[in-house]
């Protein structure tokens, strides 16, 4: 199964759209489908973040999965395992 993610981002200045589809495990996704694509975006956005050596003024403005559903502050909660 797979998650269509769209990211709406600023850096530089800028304010950019990234889009993309993410596999998400069934059982994981069908318990916590919000969670689930929350945590695709997040270490998407991590990628997109090192890969374009995002400025201080980085940040998320928008995130939603399968076309309409809202994402964003989901998304902002998550935290990096360490």
């Amino acid at each position: 199964m797979n998650i269509n993610i769209k990211v709406y981002l600023h850096s530089k200045g800028t304010t950019f759209l990234q889009s993309g589809s993410f596999p998400a495990l069934p059982s994981v996704f069908k318990k916590e489908p919000d969670w689930a694509a929350a945590i695709a975006a997040y270490e998407w956005i991590q990628q997109i973040k090192s890969s374009y050596a995002a400025s201080e003024d980085f940040r998320i403005d928008k995130v939603v999965y399968n076309e309409d559903i809202d994402i964003t502050e989901l998304v902002k909660k998550v935290k990096p395992k360490i």
